[in-house]
């Protein structure tokens, strides 16, 4: 378990990496925190960048770097067009972690390939990718991208915790959780775009919209701020435990993560202390660059209105 034109190689960049379509991906990979350390054939050893509050890694970490390890086994003339991984156990910020591909098959137009990312001997996920190559067909549709403000219009999560902290009828407990949250370093820029009751002393839709982008370097977008979806209906629960079960994602157009992209997530379900999430990223020009579904644990204690 773990704490998201034409196809792109990958969904993570650094803010000066292009992922145009004649990118070369392994000449993108040189410069990016995702390069990995060959030590044998089908055999790639990762470090960890960034590990978020809960010192358990990332999620999208490990999913970025896996799909890179698989990109390295295939011809540069096949792009990724989805992937589909599973969390099997948490793992562990202190040691490295190995990615050991498998070639599944090799066809004239698609490239299948399945990783294993190991430590202590064992997988912490299993990753599934899938390489297409490029092909024209005169079926092409998308759905229209919701109209919502420009990010420059709107605040960030770090302003608008601000705004909240000015209050001096503000619970101390709130405050000091307000505060921890501000100083997590996180690599990911976020912009609500209908900011809600920032304690969610309501019930709300499960729905919520987004602007993101990386902060300066290396982001994962896709993996973070996903599962919370859930959580907006039940304005009396906190959770305990949350945790990533699984986590996929099909790419549809090339996009960089430097730039400002429309995160559109809903949970049209949830049931036996899993909540399950889908989500569309939307380039600024409205082209739908990726779409994303996981599904994850959420363990959730009761609070009173008053702790809210």
């Amino acid at each position: 378990m773990a704490e998201h034109g034409s196809e792109p190689r990958v969904d993570i960049v650094e803010n000066h990496v292009s992922t145009s379509s004649e990118a070369d991906l392994k000449s993108v990979l040189v410069t990016s925190v995702l390069n990995l350390e060959k030590l044998d054939t089908d055999l790639y050893r990762g470090t960890h960048h960034w590990v978020p509050r809960t010192k358990r890694l990332f999620g999208g970490q490990i999913v970025g770097q896996a799909l890179v390890a698989a990109a390295n086994s295939v011809s540069e003339h096949f792009y990724a067009h989805s992937l589909h991984c599973y969390f099997v156990r948490a793992g562990d910020p202190k040691v490295p972690v190995l990615y050991q591909v498998e070639k599944t098959r090799d066809g004239r137009s698609f490239c299948v390939r399945s990783v294993k990312a190991i430590q202590h001997g064992q997988p912490i996920l299993i990753c599934q990718a899938s390489f297409h190559m490029q092909q024209p067909s005169p079926l092409e549709h998308q759905f229209t991208m919701p109209s919502v403000p420009p990010p420059d219009a709107l605040l960030t999560v770090e302003e608008l915790i601000q705004h909240y902290l000015s209050d001096p009828n503000l619970a101390d407990n709130t405050r000091q959780g307000l505060n921890k949250i501000l100083a997590d370093e996180v690599p990911i820029e976020i912009k609500p775009v209908n900011p809600s009751d920032f304690y969610r002393r309501l019930a709300m839709e499960p729905k919520k919209l987004f602007w993101v982008r990386a902060r300066g370097h290396i982001a994962y977008i896709s993996d973070y701020s996903f599962l919370g979806t859930a959580l907006l209906p039940y304005p009396n629960h906190r959770a305990q435990f949350l945790a990533s079960l699984d986590h996929t994602m099909w790419f549809h157009s090339t996009f960089r993560a430097d730039e400002w992209m429309l995160y559109e997530c809903e949970s049209p379900w949830s049931g036996s202390s899993r909540g399950f999430v889908q989500g569309r990223l939307w380039r600024q020009d409205g082209v739908l660059a990726a779409s994303c579904a996981q599904e994850g644990v959420i363990r959730v204690k009761t609070v009173s209105q008053s702790k809210l």
